[in-house]
């Protein structure tokens, strides 16, 4: 029931992000997400991920889009246009993702053979390894799996976040201003302004021999 009522809110506003058209707000709306969702792991007992995902998630990632969202010169009109265009990729792709939910809760894990549940666990090595892991704290556990098991995968979103840093950054960047040196436009200045002078004085003569 508290999973239930939990994950409600998350539910609601990962819909809001795509139903958002500002998307200064659209940014805003995975903030709740992040949040319900580190109320979801305190409920299964995973303390370390829940205090982590609101300090990277809220902190980092969503505060620094916010400001790259609102950066950039963007119309609501325009991207009201802009819609259609895309509402065939974005179902193709919401299909995909409602099929690859229904199949992980349809799916039976015992009948997988990709699953280490699948595996004969009748070893010596497994049977020590296993009463190690049960002695492991939270953090020991992740950090084992994430550097010793996972470690490329690991390694793989960074470097898409820096290039996604990059990327922002790259964008942002505005190049209109041009560079003058000062003395050589002193220095132009000066000389049209004696040229200036020099064909008034021109001028006055001819006005006065005439």
């Amino acid at each position: 029931m508290r999973l239930s009522v939990s994950s409600s809110p998350a539910l609601v506003s990962g819909l809001m992000v795509v139903r958002a058209k500002n998307p200064v707000h659209s940014v805003s709306f995975p903030i709740p997400v992040f949040r319900d969702t580190a109320g979801l792991l305190l409920f299964l007992g995973l303390d370390f991920s829940a205090m982590i995902s609101p300090v990277v998630h809220i902190g980092a990632i969503a505060v620094s889009f916010l400001f790259v969202v609102m950066m950039f010169n963007m119309k609501i009109a325009e991207i009201n246009e802009e819609v259609l265009r895309y509402l065939p990729v974005s179902g193709l792709i919401g299909l995909i993702f409602c099929c690859c939910f229904v199949l992980f809760f349809i799916c039976d894990n015992e009948t997988n053979p990709l699953l280490p549940t699948h595996r004969k666990t009748t070893s010596m090595r497994y049977t020590v390894h296993a009463g190690k892991v049960r002695s492991w704290t939270n953090l020991e556990t992740l950090g084992n799996l994430l550097y010793t098991y996972y470690s490329v995968w690991f390694l793989v979103p960074s470097l898409i976040l820096l290039v996604a840093m990059i990327g922002a950054i790259v964008l942002t960047m505005h190049r209109t201003t041009r560079e003058q040196d000062v003395f050589r436009r002193n220095a132009l200045d000066s000389r049209r302004t004696i040229m200036r002078r020099t064909t008034d004085q021109i001028d006055i003569k001819k006005n006065q021999n005439s």
